[in-house]
């Protein structure tokens, strides 16, 4: 069994830790390493797994280094860590803006590296990320990776490091995208009458329902959009405003803003 360390005991990996437990990962697998004694001893206690507040011992004989601290620090975590990752171990960061050749300039040559930019729905299990790995990460490690974040949900390896850019705009921030949707439906269904447990309900309820039909259906979005939109009717009228409104190039120039500000967090991490 491959040895896992985390570094780093936030949210995040906290939640991936919690799906790999669920998905037939053994806890003597997993290791945490993070200063705070009192993040350490509630792993610890959650998940039965070893947690330790000196990250060397950490990634001891891991073979697999999963970095999941801020990306202000990762450098400097980094760093201080190389003499002590095993020449054989793959490093995976989760860090947002951290580039390829930042995390293999800190690591030094002969390393194998993967960028992973996951979203806030691993949390409860229902992630999507995307995964860029360098030259030196063989088909193996690939595949014990994937196994990690499809433990929370979907993962996909892109061909070039510069569409994690876009994966940032696409699932990184798009939780975001969907909530502001949400939180405006509600708003408006109550200002047609709804009470607010019921603008809530029938608003989550409907978003769930859409994704399951999109991941379900033989049918592509476009066509289950077509199939609800009669002519004449309500829905039809509710489309028709949006488009006149051009919602589609909102979009574009959102998940473009989106796509360029990683762009710009790369740059700055990288000075």
């Amino acid at each position: 069994m491959s040895k896992i360390a985390f570094i780093g005991g936030g949210n995040m990996a906290s939640s991936i830790i919690g799906g790999m437990l669920a998905n037939g990962f053994q806890p003597e697998q997993i290791c945490v390493g993070n200063r705070g004694a009192e993040k350490c001893q509630r792993l610890q206690q959650t998940y039965g797994i070893a947690t330790t507040s000196d990250n060397h011992a950490a990634v001891a004989g891991a073979d697999i280094v999963v970095m999941a601290v801020k990306p202000q620090v990762m450098g400097a975590v980094i760093t201080d860590l190389t003499r002590s990752i095993g020449p054989d171990a793959v490093v995976v960061s989760v860090a947002a803006g951290i580039q390829l050749s930042n995390l293999e300039e800190w690591l030094g040559e002969d390393r194998a590296v993967v960028r992973v930019m996951p979203n806030t729905p691993s949390m409860v299990r229902c992630g999507a990320a995307g995964l860029f790995a360098n030259k030196l990460v063989s088909d193996a490690q690939k595949a014990s990776i994937e196994a990690i974040f499809n433990a929370v949900g979907i993962s996909c390896w892109v061909d070039d490091e510069a569409q994690i850019d876009a994966v940032t705009a696409v699932s990184g921030s798009g939780p975001a995208y969907f909530f502001l949707m949400m939180e405006t439906m509600q708003k408006v269904g109550q200002e047609l009458g709804l009470s607010e447990q019921v603008a809530r309900e029938l608003t989550i309820q409907t978003a769930l329902g859409a994704a399951k039909m999109a991941s379900t259906s033989e049918h592509n979005t476009t066509d289950l959009r077509l199939q609800v939109s009669s002519p004449g009717g309500t829905t039809r009228a509710a489309i028709s405003t949006f488009q006149s409104l051009d919602v589609e190039d909102t979009f574009r120039q959102a998940m473009e803003s989106a796509r360029n500000r990683a762009r710009e967090m790369a740059e700055e991490f990288a000075k």
